[in-house]
């Protein structure tokens, strides 16, 4: 059924088995495109809202209810306070287990990291931080349009995660940090981030603060991963990074993890936060890993929770 939410100061437009259906990396992919040719998607840019239509134009067709939530910050080195507007498209709302798959949907302003000191007041294209997340969900939106999850799912994009000063971390992850202390909907009872999984060099290891927050889910998850022949997912536990999970534990008290590599596009090497993060750099194979245990993630667990509807 389809609904219309007032939250806030904004309207609000929603959309109206057995087995895990199988999700598609080539169909992410092209939504990874598809974002990408907005060009930089950093919030006062034609492509931040450019972008923004197309993924609410997207769960239109695909979600059974979708919330605007609208908040300002103060971007570093500007007097203006920028607009940022998180998407949460909501999918079988009335179960009794909720869960939350989010990421970030806008781009970094500026390459600072780019070899290159002319590039580095240049915004980036973001096909891995950034698009990537959102392909995934965005084709996840799709499968659950056609096969409804049995549990109920929360998808989230984020905004203004990426606008931060580097080693100030309360100047990241403004949506996040928004939405968790001004919670549109009940408390899920956990949640995933995805970040950076587009990489054709996908290398995933267990982010320290994610073993802290929800060591159960991220066991899951990884033995799951390791049963299906994910290779992407390694065992061995890494770095801790400030991401978006941090501020849902911190602030919303919601068990949260993130799945992502930071080691774009290896130990060796680096495109984060620099022009060289294109979708040349990304692949459907990576995204499709993490797609795949997505979704088994969402269709087992009907019965093994214990709470379903």
């Amino acid at each position: 059924m389809r609904r219309i939410v007032i939250y806030g100061l904004l309207v609000l437009t929603s959309g109206c088995n057995s087995g895990v259906p199988r999700f598609n990396g080539n169909n992410a992919y092209q939504y990874l495109l598809d974002q990408c040719n907005f060009g930089p998607r950093n919030p006062g840019s034609d492509g931040h809202t450019a972008c923004k239509n197309f993924i609410i134009e997207e769960m239109e067709y695909s979600a059974d209810e979708i919330l605007l939530q609208e908040f300002s910050y103060q971007e570093k080195g500007k007097r203006k306070r920028r607009l940022g507007t998180n998407i949460i498209a909501r999918f079988n709302p009335s179960s009794s287990f909720q869960t939350l798959i989010g990421a970030h949907w806008d781009t970094r302003p500026w390459a600072d990291q780019d070899e290159n000191r002319t590039n580095r007041r240049q915004p980036i294209i973001g096909a891995n931080d950034g698009a990537s997340g959102v392909a995934i969900i965005l084709e996840l939106a799709s499968m659950f349009a056609k096969n409804p999850p049995p549990i109920g799912v929360n998808l989230v994009f984020f905004d203004g995660e990426d606008s931060g000063d580097p080693g100030v971390n309360e100047t990241y992850c403004q949506g996040s940090r928004y939405f968790a202390k001004n919670l549109p909907i009940t408390a899920p009872a956990e949640g995933i981030i995805l970040d950076m999984v587009g990489d054709k060099q996908l290398v995933l290891p267990i982010e320290r603060y994610s073993l802290e927050y929800h060591e159960v889910l991220v066991r899951q998850l990884w033995d799951r991963a390791r049963e299906m022949n994910l290779d992407a997912f390694t065992g061995h536990v890494d770095y801790a990074l400030y991401d978006d999970h941090v501020p849902l534990n911190e602030y919303a008290g919601i068990p949260t993890i993130d799945i992502i590599d930071f080691k774009y596009p290896n130990p060796y090497a680096n495109f984060w936060h620099t022009l060289d993060d294109v979708p040349g750099n990304c692949s459907a194979e990576s995204l499709e890993q993490v797609g795949r245990l997505m979704a088994d993630y969402i269709y087992n667990r009907a019965g093994t929770a214990g709470d379903e509807d």
